[in-house]
């Protein structure tokens, strides 16, 4: 799925996100909206792993949604 569909409907999204990334915060999922490298970022943030990890992660995160 496009990152922009997935930014345009981010409340859609945040269930799944919710359940991929536990860690995060309701607030933080809010402030996040939907941009893709503030939650590659916040991943980075909660779950101590680097960029790359983080990338990966929000990838696997995008293809799933298809």
């Amino acid at each position: 799925m496009n990152w922009d569909r997935i930014e345009g409907s981010w409340k859609q999204f945040t269930g799944k996100a919710r359940e991929t990334w536990g860690n995060i915060t309701d607030d933080e999922f809010t402030k996040i909206a939907g941009k893709r490298d503030q939650l590659i970022g916040m991943i980075q943030t909660r779950y101590g792993v680097a960029k790359e990890e983080a990338e990966a992660q929000v990838a696997k995160f995008e293809k799933a949604l298809h």
